[in-house]
């Protein structure tokens, strides 16, 4: 006999049983109701890319955690590492064939071989929304009014949204004295939740001196309600622009709905990748700030360029699917869930009568699961019970006697329909 193959799955992946799925599959669904709602449609892009076309220029952090390979046909190809520059590939070859502008959302896996953490995989999901052709206010503002709109419905509103902007950090560079600096600044800047003020203070140093570095650390540190920030962003970084206007101008518009309350204004936030080139954001758990960012984002008014010479400014978020499902458990927002079925139908010697009320009962409404093998009654009510079926029916000479497994009462001789209402009101 052949020795047999080890189950095993590598470093950074993971199978997901469906007590995993399913939640994450109500939780796209409630994002996909919610990004339909502002008008956004779905799009999907190829797994593999050129490597050209995912990397740009490289250089970058990225260039590190892409899977990076030769295909059988010579090709330098590359598993795509988020959805964002798939998308900018896919507005410069599809620009023509949409209107602008576009709001699109696109869920998919993506990979990256990076360190393994809490809520973090080398392979997880996304579930991005973007708007291209509009470089507005109201197009930031509706990017952010969808995340409030989505922490809504995941976690009830209770969740932060942090924003900052790269154009007023690039403008308090430039006054320090230390424009050609702005990708390693902004990176370690980026790092500043993770590793602390004082191992960021030694990445920085790597770049500017030690009053630059002191001075960063206190941008980045400014302290106080959202326009008392910026009043002190636009004291470090030269006065009024055009950068710190659009967030006074967002808000205003969050005041006008209500919402200013929902939106921190926090220089430290400035998003590792490279092509952000305006607002940008991080929203957090309010009772699990540790975890990390669960959706994050901002404008990115330059990327298509490198695939086309037509203007696509655009503007978008992303949710990690993975990590917010990591902390809606461990906040036991995460309902046990082992299977969909409403109704568990007992196998009888006529099996096609089962299988025809199962028909029967699908048509009103409910999910009706036939059980397949030639077990003993008992068995069968164990096996709806491991799978969370509350109803189970069973045929008998009488009619089809329906019961509930919680409180025992059983009814027979309803038909679907009234079947269908009982399982309605009963049902959580």
């Amino acid at each position: 006999m052949a020795e047999l193959i080890a189950p095993q799955v590598l470093k950074g992946f993971r199978d997901s049983l469906p007590q995993q799925e399913i939640p994450k599959k109500t939780l796209m669904s409630k994002l996909e109701t919610v990004f339909e709602s502002f008008g956004f449609v779905p799009i999907d892009t190829p797994v593999l890319e050129y490597t050209e076309v995912l990397l740009g220029k490289g250089g970058g952090e990225t260039d590190k955690q892409v899977y990076r390979f030769t295909d059988h046909g010579e090709r330098d190809v590359s598993m795509r590492f988020d959805l964002t520059v798939p998308f900018a590939r896919f507005m410069a070859a599809h620009a023509a064939e949409v209107s602008l502008p576009f709001k699109r959302y696109h869920m998919a896996k993506v990979w990256r071989g990076e360190n393994t953490q809490r809520g973090r995989y080398r392979e997880f999901v996304q579930c991005d929304f973007d708007i291209v052709g509009a470089d507005t206010a109201a197009a930031d503002f509706e990017i952010l009014l969808m995340m409030a709109r989505a922490m809504d419905e995941l976690v009830e509103g209770k969740a932060t949204i942090r924003l900052s902007h790269r154009g007023i950090f690039n403008r308090f560079l430039g006054v320090l004295g230390a424009s050609g600096q702005s990708v390693p600044v902004l990176r370690a800047v980026d790092k500043l939740a993770k590793i602390g003020s004082d191992a960021v203070k030694k990445l920085l140093l790597e770049s500017v001196d030690e009053i630059g570095a002191s001075k960063i650390l206190a941008f980045i540190g400014a302290q106080g309600d959202y326009l008392s920030v910026l009043a002190q962003l636009e004291a470090l970084s030269g006065g009024i622009s055009p950068e710190s206007e659009r967030l006074r101008e967002l808000h205003s518009l969050a005041s006008e709905l209500g919402l200013a309350h929902r939106f921190v204004l926090d220089p430290s936030i400035t998003r590792g990748l490279d092509y952000y080139t305006g607002i940008v954001y991080e929203t957090f758990l309010d009772a699990l700030p540790a975890l990390g960012s669960v959706m994050s984002g901002g404008r990115y008014n330059n990327l298509a360029a490198l695939y086309t010479k037509q203007e696509l400014p655009g503007v978008g978020a992303s949710v990690g699917l993975d990590r917010l499902l990591a902390g809606l458990e461990e906040l036991g927002l995460l309902k046990s869930v082992a299977g969909k079925s409403d109704v568990l139908i007992l196998a009888t010697p006529a099996s096609g009568a089962a299988q025809k009320l199962a028909q029967l009962l699908r048509a009103e409404g409910l999910n009706a699961e036939v059980f397949l093998l030639d077990k003993k009654v008992a068995q069968q009510y164990k096996f709806a019970e491991a799978k969370g079926i509350r109803f189970v029916a069973q045929i008998g000479e009488g009619g089809v006697q329906y019961k509930d497994t919680i409180t025992g009462e059983a009814r027979t001789g309803l038909d679907p329909l009234a079947f269908a209402t009982w399982v309605t009101v009963r049902q959580p």
